[in-house]
C-alpha cells in the first residue's frame, strides 16, 4: 500500500489513519466502469460480475477494498480502473469479428494496464508514443496525442504478448481442441492459461525474467522480444510512425538486455539505443540517439490513482 503526498509516494506496511481518501486499483471495469467511481454497495457487486475476466487481479482488489473499508470506515474509497485509459480506442480496434450477440454481451476490446500508459504519456511528451509495460503482466499500447489508440490486451489480461504466468494470445481453435479432445475443463483451461503458462511453461521455475536471464535466455527470451518487437511495430503502424518509445514496469525498467534485444529488432523503425544509457539505465532517463526518442519510465501507477480519487470526492 502507498500513501500518496502531492507528487510523491511512499509505501507502508498497515494502513495508515491518517488520510483524506482510498484510491483502489481495480484492472477491469468491463464497458461499466469509463471513470473513477466512489465505491459502494452496488459498484462492488458490479465489480465482482467482472471477476471472471481478471481472475488475477479483480479478486484480490475486492478482498483489498473490503479490508480498507473496514479499516478506515469513514472516509470516501474509490476505484479507479486500468480499463479506463483506453475508452478512446476507436472501434476498429477494439471490435472482434464475433457474431452481434456476443459482442451485444460485452465481449470487445477493452485493455489494460491503464494508469501505467497514462503516467507515461504525460512524462514522455510525444505525438506518437509506444509504451511498453512488461512486468508480470505485460502489454504494448500506441498513445496518440496523449490518448490510447491500440493496445496489445484486449477482452481480458490474458490477449498480448507473453507474460510471466500468462499464455498470451492463442488461436481459439487451440482452447477448443483442448476442451473436446484433452478432456480439460473450463476451470483448468482458466487456470492454466493465467498461472502456469507464459514465460513459466517456456523457461520453467516461476517464469521470472531475471531467472530466464540468469539461464542464459535461449528460445524463452527469443519469443519474449520476438512478440514484444511484433506488437511495438503493429502499434507503431496504428499511430501512422512513431516518436517515441517508452520501457517500464519490472521488466521493462530493469532488464538492459530486454531492451536492447527490443529495440535491435525495430532499428527499420529509426530506432537506435546508446548502448552505454541502456546499461546504465536509471528511471526516468532517455537511452536512445537515434531519431526515435526511447525513455525508460518508473511505473507510477499510485500517483494517477491517488490523483484521479482526489478529483472525484
Amino acid at each position: 500500500m502507498y500513501v500518496v503526498e502531492g507528487e510523491e509516494s511512499r509505501r507502508v506496511d498497515s494502513l495508515a489513519q491518517d488520510v483524506d481518501v482510498v484510491a483502489h486499483r481495480v484492472v477491469h471495469g468491463g464497458s461499466r466502469f469509463r471513470e473513477p467511481v466512489v465505491i459502494d454497495d452496488t459498484v462492488r457487486a458490479d465489480i465482482e460480475k467482472l471477476e471472471s475476466l481478471a481472475p488475477l487481479h479483480n479478486a484480490p482488489a475486492l478482498r483489498a477494498i473490503d479490508e480498507a473499508q473496514r479499516a478506515l470506515p469513514d472516509v470516501p474509497h474509490v476505484a479507479v480502473f486500468d480499463t479506463a485509459f483506453h475508452v478512446t480506442i476507436p472501434e476498429v480496434a477494439a471490435t472482434y469479428a464475433v457474431p452481434q450477440q456476443w459482442r451485444d454481451w460485452g465481449v470487445r476490446r477493452y485493455g489494460f494496464h491503464g494508469l501505467s500508459v497514462q503516467w507515461c504519456a504525460e512524462q514522455v511528451a510525444a505525438p506518437r508514443l509506444v509504451v511498453c509495460h512488461l512486468g508480470g503482466g505485460s502489454s504494448v499500447t500506441a498513445v496518440l496525442y496523449g490518448h490510447s489508440v491500440d493496445t496489445t490486451m484486449g477482452f481480458s489480461p490474458l490477449e498480448g504478448v507473453p507474460m510471466t504466468t500468462r499464455s498470451g494470445s492463442l488461436d481459439p481453435g487451440a482452447v477448443l481442441y483442448l476442451l473436446r479432445e484433452r478432456g480439460l475443463d473450463a476451470d483448468t483451461l482458466e487456470h492454466e492459461l493465467n498461472f502456469e503458462a507464459g514465460m513459466k511453461a517456456l523457461a520453467g521455475g516461476t517464469g521470472d525474467m531475471r531467472d530466464v536471464e540468469e539461464a542464459g535466455g535461449g528460445l524463452p527470451l527469443d519469443i519474449f522480444v520476438y512478440r514484444v518487437a511484433a506488437a511495438v511495430a503493429a502499434m507503431a503502424s496504428a499511430l501512422g510512425g512513431l516518436d517515441a518509445l517508452v520501457f517500464t514496469a519490472g521488466i521493462g525498467e530493469n532488464s538492459a538486455l530486454v531492451r536492447a534485444r527490443v529495440c535491435e529488432r525495430l532499428a527499420f523503425l529509426g530506432i537506435e539505443l546508446d548502448p552505454a544509457a541502456n546499461a546504465q539505465a536509471e528511471p526516468d532517463c532517455k537511452i536512445s540517439r537515434g531519431r526515435v526518442a526511447v525513455h525508460v519510465i518508473r511505473a507510477r501507477e499510485e500517483l494517477v490513482a491517488a490523483r484521479a480519487a482526489r478529483a472525484v470526492t
